[in-house]
């Protein structure tokens, strides 16, 4: 008898934004393996209505694996604190969001779950409701007692990680230390070798500043931090090269002779990689002990309860984390 195929958690995220619409539609075509949906089941009823979507929507059994079928829905029901309406925020159900991702973490811990993809949040709302939160990935590295997370985002020919996530850029500099970009290149190498197999990978690190500093007329950070940092890389048996500079580290001849590029900021890398495969994008977390993937996008206010949303990213991120399960089975 051949072995049941991977049961991922899916949270639907912000109830007021896309996450749930693109919960539904993303059920309405065949996926590789058994997908348990996170959500308020009165919540995604409503939105299913209301975009005269006809799914069947069945309560989550843990003791009874059901292959996902196109046009149906298991649901693990978490209520809503209160109603909510699309394209509408209400800080009463900041901690229903977090409720979620507490219970897909857990389930994913205990190996209830083989990985976690998520739904957008709305970080300003979960804030408003008095949980201080600055995203899902530090959150899962809090509640998986990770030490150091690494956001890292694929798409096709492409794969950028960052040195640092959610932080002003006036903070950036002071928060890059040879020790931080050390571990956090230990950490993409371990990964892109148990999580896409690549025996030896080849990391691309950039600069921080124009023309990687330009022999320290545009800063020193390259030359105190990052190219110290790069050295002790490659006495570490990791293959980095770099500081690059980050205007011509992305472009195709560079990218061919890499894995992954590390950007010292979330808008270096991020833009680019979206620019080449929004939708197609999906942001995996690195660093931490379970396999988390998720969307590229935020949750789209304006376009909740139309429909026309997007579903791309969301796919991508399921197919990329069954694909991710598969190779390490």
């Amino acid at each position: 008898m051949s072995a049941p195929l991977a049961r991922i958690a899916l949270t639907s995220g912000e109830p007021g934004g896309i996450g749930p619409e693109l919960c539904l539609a993303v059920a309405r075509s065949a996926i590789p393996g058994e997908l348990i949906c996170l959500a308020d089941r009165d919540l995604l009823a409503d939105r299913a209505r209301m975009l005269g979507w006809h799914i069947a929507l069945r309560d989550y059994d843990p003791s009874t694996r059901t292959t996902h079928e196109p046009n149906t829905l298991t649901v693990l029901h978490q209520p809503l604190a209160v109603p909510s309406k699309p394209g509408q925020l209400d800080k009463r159900n900041a901690r229903y969001v977090l409720g979620l991702l507490d219970r897909a973490i857990e389930g994913a811990l205990s190996g209830e779950f083989a990985a976690i993809v998520t739904a957008p949040v709305h970080k300003g709302v979960i804030n408003d409701g008095g949980v201080a939160f600055t995203g899902h990935t530090e959150y899962l590295a809090e509640r998986t007692g990770a030490a150091l997370p690494v956001m890292l985002l694929a798409a096709p020919g492409m794969r950028v990680a960052l040195a640092t996530t959610h932080l002003p850029l006036k903070d950036v500099s002071a928060a890059l230390t040879i020790e931080s970009l050390l571990a956090t290149a230990t950490i993409m190498d371990a990964d892109l070798r148990k999580w896409w197999g690549i025996q030896s990978p080849r990391i691309a690190v950039c600069g921080l500043n124009p023309h990687a500093g330009e022999g320290g007329y545009l800063g020193h950070e390259e030359i105190d931090v990052i190219a110290p940092a790069i050295k002790l890389m490659r006495e570490r048996g990791i293959q980095a090269t770099g500081p690059l500079p980050a205007d011509t580290a992305f472009v195709p001849q560079m990218l061919a002779q890499c894995d992954a590029v590390l950007s010292m900021f979330h808008d270096q890398g991020l833009p680019v990689i979206k620019h080449a495969g929004f939708e197609q994008t999906v942001n995996i977390t690195l660093g931490i002990p379970i396999l988390r993937t998720s969307v590229d996008h935020g949750t789209a206010l304006d376009l909740a309860g139309t429909g026309r949303a997007d579903a791309s990213s969301l796919m991508a991120a399921i197919v990329l984390a069954t694909e991710i399960i598969a190779r390490t089975a």
